[in-house]
Order: C-alpha cells, then sequence, then structure tokens
C-alpha cells in the first residue's frame, strides 16, 4: 500500500476543478448503454469506480469510443465472465438492479471490501419482482449470481433510505411487467430519476419526492456534461475554512437535490462558504467555528461528507454531533471506527457512538501516522486534517484515493503553489 505525506501550514489558494460525479458517471455509462443509438457524455469520472462500471457495460455488448457510448437494449447480452467492481458498491448495486432486468447469468464481485457489503437490501426487491439471487452468506454478501428476466413491477417501501437500491429497482423496473414503485423514508440523490426523464422513460415523481413510479420505458440517447462531484469538492472546501490565509474556488459542481448538504452544515458552524454562480462554491478560512448538531433527514444528504465534516468539527469550539448515521458502518469500511482512530491519531476528542459520532473541540491538531484502511474518503479527510496540523502527517493506503480522485495530490499541488 502506498503513503502519502502531507504538511499542514500552508495555504490553499486558487480554483479547481475536481472529477465528474462519481454517481451521475456510474447512472451515465448505464442509461446510455439501455438507450437505443449513440450518446455522447463528457467528463466521466476517471476514478477506478467508474472505470468498473465502464468495463462492466463492455463486457454486456455496449460500444463505448472516447464521449461516445453506443447502445440499446435488444444489442445487450450475458457477460463472458465474471464481473468485477472492484471498491465500487454503487457499481454492483447498480448493475444488480440493470442484470435483474434480463434473462441471462451475471455474477457480480468486487475487491475485499466490497465482498463484506451487505446487498440484501438490493437482493430483496428484486426477488420480489421474480430475479433469482444467490450469493455468500444466504446471499447477503458477494459475489452476487443475478439470474434475471421475467421481471414483474412491485410496490416497494424502503426501510432505509438508499439511492443506490432505489436506482437498482427503478432499473430493474424498466424491463419489468407493470408499473414498479418506489417510496423512500426521506428523498434522496435523485439522478436516477432525473436522468431516466431525460432518456424519455416513463416515470413519475411525486410532489414529495418520496415516491417514484417508473413503467417499461425505451430510453433514447442523450448528451451530457458531467458536472464535478460535490462530495469530492467538499474535501477542498474544508481544507480551505480550517487552513489559515486560504481561499478556494471549485468549479463546476453538482449543485442539486441532495448532494450539497454540506455547505448548509459549514454555514451553519460559521463558515465562510458560499455558492457563486450556477456550479461554483467558494470557501475561505474562517476562524470561529462552532459546533453544532447533524441528525434526522439531514444525515442522508451528507453521509459521504461526513469524514471532511468530522475535520472541520474537529477544530470548532463546542460539541459536534452527527447521529442517525449508523449507515457509516457499512461503507468502504466502518467510518464510525476509522473516522475516530485516525483523528484521535492527530489530537482530536472524537467520542464514537453506535449509529455516529460526537466531536469535541477545539483541538490543536498535529502531524502524524494515520491508515485510510482501504477507503478514499478516510485517505483524503485525513490529508486535509493534515494540512490544518502542525507538522507532516503520513497517510498509510493513499492508493484507495484511485477510487474516486486520482488526480488529488496534483490539485492539492496547484492549489499550495508548489
Amino acid at each position: 500500500m502506498s503513503t502519502f505525506t502531507v504538511v499542514g501550514g500552508r495555504p490553499l489558494r486558487g480554483r479547481v476543478r475536481v472529477p465528474g460525479d462519481k454517481s451521475i458517471s456510474h447512472r451515465a455509462l448505464i442509461l446510455a448503454g439501455l438507450a437505443d443509438g449513440t450518446s455522447v457524455v463528457r467528463g466521466l469520472s476517471d476514478g477506478d469506480d467508474v472505470a468498473r462500471t465502464r468495463a462492466a457495460m463492455v463486457a454486456m455488448g455496449v460500444v463505448i469510443e472516447g464521449d461516445t457510448i453506443t447502445g440499446g437494449r435488444n444489442g445487450l447480452h450475458e457477460p463472458a465472465d465474471v464481473l468485477d467492481m472492484g471498491n465500487s458498491g454503487t457499481g454492483i448495486r447498480l448493475l444488480a438492479g440493470l442484470c435483474a432486468g434480463f434473462p441471462w447469468l451475471t455474477v457480480l464481485t468486487g475487491d475485499a471490501s466490497v465482498r463484506r457489503r451487505p446487498m440484501s437490501r438490493v437482493a430483496s426487491p428484486l426477488r420480489q419482482m421474480g430475479a433469482v439471487i444467490d450469493g455468500r452468506d444466504g446471499g447477503r454478501v458477494p459475489p452476487l449470481t443475478v439470474r434475471g428476466g421475467g421481471l414483474r413491477g412491485i410496490e416497494y417501501d424502503m426501510p432505509v433510505p438508499s439511492a443506490q437500491v432505489k436506482s437498482a429497482v427503478l432499473l430493474a423496473g424498466l424491463g419489468a411487467d407493470g408499473d414498479t414503485v418506489v417510496r423512500q423514508p426521506v428523498v434522496t440523490r435523485a439522478h436516477t430519476e432525473e436522468m431516466l426523464l431525460a432518456c424519455g422513460a416513463d416515470l413519475e415523481v411525486s410532489a414529495d419526492g418520496l415516491g417514484v413510479r417508473v413503467r417499461p420505458s425505451a430510453l433514447q440517447p442523450f448528451e451530457l456534461d458531467v458536472p464535478g462531484d460535490p462530495s469530492q469538492a467538499a474535501f477542498w472546501v474544508v481544507a480551505a475554512c480550517v487552513v489559515p490565509g486560504s481561499e478556494v474556488v471549485v468549479d463546476d459542481v453538482y449543485i442539486g437535490p441532495a448532494r450539497t448538504g454540506f455547505i448548509d452544515v459549514l454555514v451553519r458552524m460559521g463558515a465562510r462558504v458560499e455558492q457563486v454562480g450556477e456550479r461554483s462554491i467558494r470557501a475561505a478560512y474562517s476562524p470561529g467555528l462552532h459546533g453544532t448538531d447533524v441528525v434526522g433527514a439531514e444525515v442522508a444528504d451528507v453521509i459521504d461528507e461526513i469524514p471532511a465534516l468530522a475535520v472541520a468539527a474537529s477544530v470548532a469550539d463546542g460539541q459536534t454531533t452527527f447521529a442517525g448515521a449508523g449507515e457509516l458502518r457499512l461503507k468502504e469500511t466502518d467510518r464510525i471506527a476509522t473516522i475516530t482512530k485516525g483523528m484521535t491519531a492527530l489530537g482530536a476528542r472524537v467520542e464514537p457512538m453506535s449509529d455516529g459520532l460526537v466531536v469535541h473541540g477545539p483541538a490543536v491538531l498535529h502531524g502524524g501516522a494515520v491508515d485510510s484502511f482501504g477507503d478514499h474518503r478516510i485517505a483524503m479527510a485525513m490529508a486535509v486534517a493534515g494540512l490544518a496540523a502542525e507538522g507532516p502527517t503520513t497517510i498509510d493506503g493513499w492508493d484507495a484515493v484511485a477510487t474516486s480522485y486520482p488526480g488529488f495530490v496534483a490539485d492539492l499541488e496547484v492549489l499550495c503553489g508548489s
């Protein structure tokens, strides 16, 4: 595993564009593969997660040349080999939904982290629709086998909010007999609904955004410029807020429903963060941050940004609580445990809970040795903490960052003027 050392005290100044949104990139590849004809998609995420979805779609007969993607439901076929989704939980869950709609066998696996992640939340509704799904531990963890086709529409009330589960069921519903309805307890990322509508799918979203109905649909090709990923932008925004002398503008970021809740949290903490125009975020050093509570429905909007927000909380005055975030234990790592261990090693006071964290500030962070545990967001959060710390911080397992943001170090060097 590789290491990366960051030295604190250097202000970050300038503009940066983060990789294309990972969630949108996965969906763009899948929907373009289903659409009858050639789609044009520019700015896909260059991380390994999205590369795995790309390779899986090619294995099922989609032709991808540069920015053009030529597909069509009738041209897809059973993959000749196991589809290895690497570290991508999004990829394996969405593809389970896609493949459930076709009368063939698909085997989906991933790296050691993905093979520990729960899949029953996806497998259960797909089985209700008629797919045959099996895997290790009674079909609860990968590798998964999916034998699809002959699906029927269902009405599914999601017990836990998850854009991945919602998307998997909607993708399966495109090829099911009858209507498929998904109801969610709180609004989650709406990328799948937005993109399906843009492709001409027969889809309806309830006025409150909690219910989605899809009917069997033939998709039309589309053209898309993938905006920057707000979950990656959050690292630069927090870094600018906690490192003295910093001011950063992140350009061309997706600013939409259930994706920029981290900005609301930071502003509530007293951070100097603002939206500039339609797709840019400006952040500047923000002395005097204070703690806040992140609970309830808000948690779903910031679940991927909590590692970065925990860094801001560590230098804020008072207590910050992240509660109702048990989903953190089911990510690439148990992020409650890995955030606690990493931030504690750098001098923060973090109290883990069964479903979240309590961060007691302010702390004077110091350099040290930490581990990503193979989790890209933990690695980048530790880098941000290291920028705010005194002395050098060395992060083991830095190669995990290639999952979502291979150019992180290059962008850091630009912002630090080195």
